[in-house]
């Protein structure tokens, strides 16, 4: 197996690096502070009417992906390893836990990031040399937010900083500014993971839609709508070293949102003066996308056009989504035979220049 875990084996040897994986924790509350303990069982964390839908199977996950012993799907290290790290030759993983933030009580939600991220190195980073993780954040309250990001980032293998697509409010607000702030400061990617907020708003502008698929569908609004805010609120400009990774949003559609961006930025930029670049230079340097879940055109060429068109060959990451029931297996992911060095840039070399593993 191809891995380079050890300082004698050089990166050239890895084979596969997977950047969405889901798990579990199991022992999160002992991780808690006494203070919160009690709290957190009595009252819990809050969520909203309308967040979740009936899924077509439970956890959306793949009905393989049940541990033997019990424990949801992504719970159970040695089947996850298995499963998927064995079975995969995968030489480094990235644990995503998209967690929503409540921010009724901010102190609580920084107890519980603090907590989630001790829970995450103990039972999952400690147990498996491939695995790095994206670290939580309490992320509604920037001071509370950049504390725990200079912190948690003294540990080299929380390699990330994840965020939900449904939050409060657009990314490009600046209560989130001392978030990007500490990222930049720590050379960390923000990670933008769909769904798992705690807004309370619709996935779409009008309304809740009746289905789960309808939900799925509409994936890519989420992380429209923050791209837009992040270019034109500045944000770009301001903290030009910030990376953004859009994960689990699809990649087909960002084209026509750039030329549609960058089109409205000629006709309205005066009244932005602080984004003196069009829109396309910024998504250009500044966000990476996950593969997973692909578009797949009928036709072949169709797929060759939107990967030119998204020109991001040097930013586009490989990611299975394990163990949801849209996994993508990594011999089959692609719905054409991709150029051999286009293919190892996405399934290797693209994660190594961006993570710091």
């Amino acid at each position: 197996m191809a891995v380079a875990l050890e300082d004698t084996q050089t990166t050239t040897e890895v084979s596969l690096i997977d950047c969405d994986i889901h798990n579990g924790l199991k022992t999160l509350k002992k991780f808690l502070p006494n203070q919160w303990q009690d709290y957190h069982t009595k009252f819990g964390r809050r969520s909203y009417t309308g967040k979740s839908y009936p899924k077509s199977v439970p956890s959306a996950a793949r009905t393989d992906a049940w541990p033997p012993d019990g424990g949801g799907p992504g719970s159970d290290l040695p089947f996850l390893r298995e499963q998927l790290l064995d079975t995969w030759d995968i030489g480094y993983g990235i644990l995503n836990r998209v967690t929503a933030m409540r921010n009724h009580i901010p102190e609580y939600d920084a107890a519980f990031a603090r907590a989630s991220n001790a829970c995450l190195a103990a039972e999952w980073l400690d147990e498996e040399p491939r695995l790095r993780a994206s670290m939580i954040t309490p992320y509604e309250n920037g001071d509370l937010a950049a504390e725990e990001i200079d912190r948690t980032a003294e540990d080299p293998r929380f390699v990330q900083i994840i965020l939900p697509t449904f939050i409060n409010s657009p990314l490009g607000n600046r209560k989130y500014w001392k978030l990007f702030e500490a990222a930049v400061r720590n050379n960390l990617p923000v990670g933008i993971h769909f769904g798992a907020g705690n807004g309370g708003h619709p996935i779409t502008g009008t309304g809740w839609p009746a289905y789960y698929l309808e939900y799925h569908c509409g994936m890519a609004q989420g992380f429209q709508h923050h791209i837009i805010s992040l270019v034109f609120e500045g944000v770009f400009e301001r903290f030009s070293d910030l990376k953004i990774v859009l994960i689990e949003g699809g990649m087909a559609w960002l084209p026509a949102l750039t030329w549609r961006m960058d089109r409205a930025w000629e006709n309205l930029k005066e009244e932005i003066p602080h984004v003196p670049k069009p829109p396309s230079e910024y998504i250009r340097k500044n966000i990476w996308l996950t593969t997973q879940p692909m578009e797949e055109p009928d036709s072949k060429e169709h797929f060759h056009q939107f990967l030119t068109q998204i020109d991001k060959d040097d930013q586009l990451l490989f990611a299975t989504d394990y163990p949801h029931w849209d996994f993508d297996a990594p011999d089959t992911a692609f719905p054409i035979r991709l150029n051999p060095d286009l293919e190892r840039k996405i399934k290797v070399e693209n994660a190594l220049n961006l993570y710091q593993f």
